[in-house]
């Protein structure tokens, strides 16, 4: 018979004493966790692994209560703050893989890529001696071996389209920026449009380098495109709000059962001038994008026009470990200043459904029909001017917009999803590239005469089919007019700015098409402030 461990004898008896026998007895149900975690550790038949253990319990935890608490390894927690840090270190080039190659689309401007050489279109195929290109390697791999600490050396090799040998590059990595506002533009002479990706630490300054400049240029009135934005920090919605209120207007609140209310203000800054705003808004526009939208539309400042937003009104607070992993525990909800509660409904523990939410507004209608989407009476509100608002879960918008699925048939959903238009576009700017640098060398004329030809479409069909989308000459015809344009903003950006690609796309969205017109309607968009109909 093999001795009791000391350790394994102490549990016996902390276990006995948690046993029905001593029933009165009761114990803080983080000790029973960390018994349980001990009786695993030294009686169960193989060896385990007591980090994993209690990693898989807290997720267990989490679960059972709202959809948006979560734990994240140290890895996954550098993943998900990275973004919204405003930079990170590594070598300074956008990239796609494709067929297991990194082909550069653009180097960082002031990057080290760009510092040694590196241009558009290169394929880095090793770094530091380890081969990135032909051996299947996940994306997650190539960037850990792209990115690194700043100061670190990245010894490339590359291939170039008009160089026979490979060639060698000494990149010393540095911090890079991460760009949240990727698109703005004059929309018309008098009216500004600048995109929002997501909110993070740097985005402020950069919304107003980008509103800056487009003053400079005449703007007049303003679109924010928030849509398919997911947030970020509350900050940075907060900081953007408080250009556009005048001083003490709320713009938004947060309260929890452990928290006490904290309010949100517009400080003493003069806001800004522009007369007329408009916030795009669609069912993926979440969390900090409904805080800024809300504080617009509560406060009378702005229209939101577009589709209800996704419902996001949880409050995340960071709890650290000291190996870097994270939980991010909800503490307190978001509500806007007329009262709403941003958050949807959900059941604790029920993640299926809430992550069905979406998928469940398409089927009963709300993306086609304004009428489709149930108010609920007992949560209305009114903005600062008695205008009547809904709470029940997201923001409802001042002037709904169905969705447009003109083009996005079988064979477009497939070629999407194969990613055949991104292989493509990097294929043809890759052959191309000096001939149409050449052709346009300024963004106005690529976009005033560049046309995806019909020998083009066919050479997409034939590279599509190769990768098993089979074509079909009734949905090719249907969608064609949808791709061409696509394919032509995905061109455009990689020969010029992001910005590009929403110049040429943006005129056929719907919600987009609707902001324009009604920003330049001053007698329709100020009834629908004022609730004038």
């Amino acid at each position: 018979m093999k001795k009791i461990l000391p350790a394994a004898a102490a549990m016996l008896t902390l276990a006995a004493a948690s046993s029905p026998s001593s029933a009165q007895q009761q114990f803080e149900p983080a000790r029973k966790l960390q018994i349980a975690e001990a009786i695993i550790e030294n009686f169960y038949v193989d060896s385990v692994n007591a980090d994993t253990i209690v990693q898989e319990a807290i997720v267990a935890m989490l679960k059972t209560l709202d959809p948006h608490s979560t734990y994240t390894t140290a890895e996954e927690t550098r993943a998900l703050t990275e973004p919204l840090n405003g930079n990170f270190s590594g070598i300074g080039v956008q990239f796609q893989m494709l067929q297991d190659t990194v082909y550069v689309i653009q180097p960082v401007a002031g990057g080290p890529c760009e510092k040694v050489g590196i241009l558009p279109g290169d394929r880095i195929v090793a770094s530091n001696d380890t081969a990135i290109a032909g051996v299947k390697m996940p994306q997650s791999a190539v960037m850990k071996r792209l990115r690194g600490p700043k100061g670190s050396v990245a010894n490339l090799k590359v291939v170039r389209r008009s160089e026979p040998d490979t060639l060698s590059f000494r990149v010393i990595r540095d911090d890079i920026p991460v760009h949240t506002v990727d698109a703005k533009y004059m929309a018309d002479p008098t009216t500004g449009y600048i995109r929002i990706s997501s909110f993070g630490a740097e985005t402020p300054q950069e919304f107003i380098d980008a509103y800056n400049d487009l003053l400079d240029k005449g703007m007049k009135n303003l679109i924010i495109d928030l849509q398919d934005n997911g947030g970020g920090y509350l900050s940075a919605s907060v900081d953007i709000a408080k250009h556009f209120l005048p001083s003490g207007s709320t713009i938004v609140y947060t309260e929890g059962l452990r928290q006490e209310p904290q309010f949100f203000f517009a400080d003493s800054r003069k806001p800004a001038l522009t007369p007329r705003i408009v916030v795009l808004a669609n069912e993926y526009s979440a969390s900090a994008s409904e805080i800024l939208s809300g504080a617009l539309q509560d406060n009378d400042r702005g229209l939101v026009i577009g589709r209800r937003t996704f419902g996001k009104g949880l409050v995340q607070r960071p709890f650290p470990f000291p190996d870097g992993s994270m939980i991010r525990l909800t503490t307190a909800h978001y509500y806007t200043p007329s009262g709403r509660s941003i958050q949807k409904p959900y059941v604790k523990g029920d993640t299926g459904s809430y992550g069905n939410d979406i998928m469940d507004r398409y089927k009963h209608g709300e993306f086609s029909s304004a009428d489709s989407i149930r108010l609920d009476e007992s949560l209305k509100y009114t903005t600062l001017k008695g205008r009547p608002v809904y709470g029940g879960g997201g923001i409802m918008p001042d002037v709904f917009v169905p969705i447009d699925t003109t083009g996005v048939n079988k064979y477009y959903r497939e070629v999407r999803a194969k990613n055949v238009i991104n292989q493509y576009v990097v294929k043809y700017v890759e052959n191309h590239r000096k001939e149409l640098q050449r052709q346009y060398p300024q963004e106005n004329e690529f976009i005033d005469r560049f046309d995806v030809s019909d020998s083009m479409m066919t050479d997409f069909s034939s590279l599509a089919q190769s990768l098993g989308v089979e074509p079909d000459s009734a949905q090719i015809t249907e969608c064609a007019p949808f791709l061409k344009l696509v394919i032509k903003g995905l061109i455009g950006r990689d020969l010029f700015t992001p910005s590009t690609y929403s110049r040429i796309v943006n005129p056929i969205n719907p919600i987009y098409k609707e902001a324009l017109r009604i920003i330049n309607s001053p007698q329709e968009y100020n009834s629908l402030l004022s609730n004038q109909k």
